[in-house]
């Protein structure tokens, strides 16, 4: 199976033995970087990571990953680039193509980093959109397998806001490999019905189901793990917060919540999240609104059943998997390296 030269743009573009071998990969890149050998296989390739929206995981990921990797990293912010100021997101992908092997997008539009990759004749990865986070999927999934053993059979569900991003990445990828997937949220944040349409033939097809509620007693004892996110998402409007912890609250996760849905059940967040008042936003809307925590109790986050930092973890290794999976080609470099994998 060859994925060299393919665009990450969203996870429904792959079937599952592709989406098995990122997984795959990944587990064999974290071993190599844990056991601290040596795998730069591209020392004479270099990418560009574009960022429209801020990032620690995402911004550290693809860093760490390309230089694990051997290969020069150029990080542009919005500052750091012309892109569609006064050149146009197509001229940029033809430009950029030009001086990098492959180009990492994060912003607003998934028809941005669409466009980059029609125009750009170099591998482009979707770093995350408003519509998707493919790369926090993989990550999440990487995440419950190396917990539990496997994905078959097993039950998700996303609690809260329900369209945003990451939900739509987890629905997709649930379908994909065969697990079983809840949208639970109150029905004004329901997932877009184009988005159910698309992944629920995907699921039918490979075993599994996907249910769209606004009851939390749906997830008694029959979830593997629960996701959740923040409540309002970077770049919407702040002055939603009132009307969002209203209809979310209900929503936060509990270890009462955790406790129904099974005893093994786990937490897994894309973070950051505002699980207290230790940061300046949360302090700020938790003393405007009288809370102390948003979408998870603190006791959820830090307790042995939360996953959040092996999560944040398999985010650098399952986003180095598919670099170097679309990047490779066996014959342009070293031989050495390549059979660690």
């Amino acid at each position: 199976m060859n994925l060299k030269g393919r665009d990450l743009l969203r996870i429904l573009d792959f079937n599952e033995e592709e989406l098995r071998l990122m997984l795959d990969t990944a587990k064999r890149l974290k071993k190599l970087k844990h056991e601290h050998k040596n795998h730069k296989v591209f020392p004479l390739k270099n990418i560009a990571i574009l960022f429209e929206k801020t990032s620690t995981r995402t911004r550290c990921s693809f860093e760490v990953a390309g230089y694990d990797l051997g290969m020069g990293v150029t990080y542009l912010d919005p500052t750091g680039s012309q892109m569609g100021h006064k050149e146009s997101i197509a001229d940029t992908a033809r430009v950029l193509e030009r001086f990098y092997d492959g180009i990492e997008f994060r912003g607003f539009e998934q028809k941005t980093v669409d466009e980059l990759a029609q125009y750009s004749s170099v591998p482009v990865w979707n770093g995350l959109t408003d519509y998707c986070h493919p790369t926090q999927a993989l990550a999440d999934f990487m995440t419950i397998e190396e917990h539990f053993g496997e994905l078959k059979g097993l039950t998700i569900a996303f609690v809260g806001d329900t369209r945003n991003n990451v939900a739509n990445s987890l629905m997709a990828m649930s379908a994909k490999m065969g697990v079983n997937f809840i949208a639970c949220g109150p029905e004004d944040l329901h997932p877009a019905e184009d988005v159910v349409q698309e992944c629920a033939p995907v699921a039918e097809k490979n075993g599994s189901t996907i249910t769209v509620t606004n009851d939390v007693n749906d997830l008694n004892g029959k979830v593997d793990a629960i996701f959740t996110d923040v409540w309002l998402s970077m770049g919407e409007d702040k002055d939603k917060w009132g009307e969002r912890i209203t209809l979310l609250k209900p929503y936060r996760v509990t270890m009462e919540m955790m406790n129904n849905a099974k005893p093994t059940t786990v937490f897994l967040h894309p973070l950051p999240s505002f699980h207290d008042l230790n940061t300046t936003v949360g302090k700020e809307i938790g003393e405007k609104f009288d809370l102390t925590e948003m979408e998870v109790t603190d006791e959820v986050f830090n307790s042995e059943r939360s996953l959040v930092f092996e999560e944040a973890e398999n985010r650098m290794h399952t986003i180095k998997s598919v670099m170097f999976l679309t990047l490779y080609d066996k014959e342009e470099q070293n031989e050495e390296h390549y059979n660690e994998f």
